[in-house]
């Protein structure tokens, strides 16, 4: 059930929200001060967020402040409930950047009809149409804000193997629901075992983005790894699964089996490259891919950008694509307008 974070300290917002949005399934959380309100923002990524400005401790003004500067929570939207209603306060409150300022007292529709909006419009211009996961500028500036903390980080790069003979063989919805699962899976398992702000990010198709800390990276890499493989079985024909492979056609005409889609992850850590470069982070990647398309394993560390691998890497086939150093050495993450119907590799 997707959740609204209400900050508020009367409870009076909260029982609205349950009341009128309960069986659209939303669920109304309701904090009391502002730095349990940025907490849970990171942890539960919350559909919404409504604040009202006088809290205990910091003030609406700061958490709304602290929400917009972390990738990850920046394009939640935010409406401010106030008893103040001038316009130098309307005014502080949209330049920080709210998307809707309610003044008390207010009307239960007048609210609904904002949250409703609200709603509404993060998921047609914010989100990835499929997977409702962030992305674009969102997922670049995620990258950059974890190498300017110069704090320990990881950039996961997740892709699927083959993904083309399995969309040719299935079909696009087939395909869809298969990055769904992806993508469902990659929250699950950070959720689970990731820190609180760890971002997860959808590129676009079958391309995923999880930024993290080395010191957990390789358990989330595992799980995610043993997960799909259980899971993504359900996708296949019987006859598909006994034979280990998929029948299909190859680019010139020719029938071919092909194997089942495997799950590929590719890793950048600052371990390997002390970098505090989007765009080298990027380059990383694409040797990362490279050598994981060669191995046998699941997992590819890159290196430092002299191409040299170390001894002791942990590979099966991983994928850090080379659409993903397209994009960062663009400056920029776009979704790609075929995403509702799965992008053919």
């Amino acid at each position: 059930m997707s959740s609204i974070l209400v900050v508020e300290s009367e409870g009076l917002i909260t029982r609205l929200i349950k009341e009128n949005l309960g069986d659209e399934g939303y669920q109304a959380i309701m904090v009391l001060n502002g730095d349990d309100a940025v907490q849970f923002a990171l942890r539960e990524m919350p559909s919404l967020a409504i604040l009202d400005v006088m809290l205990p401790g910091v003030d609406g003004y700061n958490v709304i402040q602290r929400l917009r500067e972390h990738p990850k929570c920046m394009h939640i939207p935010i409406i401010m409930v106030s008893a103040y209603s001038s316009l130098v306060e309307k005014v502080r409150a949209y330049e920080l950047g709210v998307d809707s300022y309610i003044t008390k007292p207010f009307s239960t529709d007048e609210l609904m009809a904002h949250v409703r909006r609200q709603i509404r419009r993060m998921q047609q211009n914010t989100l990835s149409p499929l997977t409702r996961l962030p992305g674009g500028l969102q997922l670049e500036r995620a990258i950059d804000y974890k190498l300017r903390t110069l704090e320990p980080w990881s950039v996961l790069y997740l892709d699927l193997d083959n993904f083309k003979a399995f969309n040719d063989a299935y079909g696009f919805l087939a395909g869809n629901d298969m990055i769904l699962l992806v993508g469902h899976i990659c929250q699950q398992i950070v959720y689970e075992y990731g820190n609180a702000d760890d971002f997860v990010g959808h590129v676009g198709g079958d391309d995923f983005v999880i930024v993290t800390t080395p010191d957990i990276e390789q358990r989330i890499c595992q799980n995610i790894l043993a997960r799909y493989k259980e899971e993504s079985m359900v996708f296949y024909r019987r006859e598909d699964l006994e034979r280990g492979s998929i029948r299909g056609i190859d680019r010139n005409g020719r029938p071919y089996q092909f194997p089942l889609v495997s799950l590929s992850i590719g890793v950048v850590n600052d371990q390997f490259c002390c970098s505090h470069s989007a765009d080298e982070v990027g380059t990383l990647a694409a040797e990362a891919k490279r050598l994981a398309k060669r191995s046998a394993n699941n997992i590819s560390y890159a290196s430092r950008p002299t191409w040299q691998v170390p001894t002791h890497v942990h590979v099966s086939h991983t994928a850090l694509s080379l659409d993903f150093v397209g994009h960062l050495n663009h400056r920029l993450f776009h979704f790609s307008e075929e995403d509702a119907i799965a992008k053919f590799k």
